[in-house]
């Protein structure tokens, strides 16, 4: 860390006092009304997924993680706009299933459209369940299931693939390295992280318009 920024202890402490009031969050937001104003958030496409990582300090939202022999681990589920813009983050532990998450990141969007506008929800087969597709209907998506499988005859029948971009978006957030690993003892720190680097990726598509 830069000298210039001061002790870390005290750096943690602005971290802490910013991530209580809700700052990250509120720059998310900002960032997301600023973009769905200048270029427009595409909602017709929409994608939703989950991707674990390493978390060995980690005492809230962990789990053990069954692709790592075990080990703890905490799990972010994402929700995507067409172009990868994050949209809804959640985090969990490493061993909660995609399937009972769906509600949650749908609830917890930090921008919805207006009026009745039509909207596509890409999920692979871990979200794949009566209860679930139920409550995609409910949040006024249309679902869009397949196995991996089943993904690549519809692209040889001349359908265009469209769930990948969540995979993009995931691996966006992995290269911020203090997110790679999940060194955060608490849940809030880790979104709070998670959010201000959701705030990045927004920026980084505002200035790219």
């Amino acid at each position: 860390m830069p000298k210039e920024y001061g002790g870390s202890s005290s750096v943690h402490q602005y971290f802490q006092k910013w991530a209580k009031a809700g700052l990250f969050e509120k720059l998310w937001k900002k960032g997301l009304a600023e973009y769905d104003e200048m270029e427009g958030i595409a909602w017709r496409w929409q994608s939703i997924d989950g991707c674990m990582t390493k978390a060995p300090t980690a005492q809230e939202s962990v789990g053990h993680n069954p692709m790592d022999r075990g080990k703890n681990g905490s799990k972010r589920h994402i929700l995507v706009d067409e172009h990868g813009v994050p949209l809804s983050i959640v985090v969990t532990g490493a061993n909660r299933h995609d399937v009972t998450q769906v509600e949650a990141v749908l609830k917890k969007r930090e921008r919805k459209p207006r009026g009745k506008t039509k909207q596509n929800l890409c999920a692979d087969v871990g979200c794949r369940g009566k209860e679930s597709e139920e409550t995609m209907k409910r949040c006024r998506f249309t679902p869009h299931i397949r196995p991996r499988g089943e993904e690549k005859k519809a692209i040889k029948q001349g359908y265009k693939a469209r769930r990948w971009i969540v995979d993009v978006a995931h691996s966006w957030f992995n290269r911020f390295r203090k997110l790679l690993v999940c060194f955060e003892k608490t849940t809030s720190s880790y979104l709070a992280l998670l959010q201000l680097a959701a705030s990045i990726i927004v920026l980084r598509k505002i200035a790219s318009i």
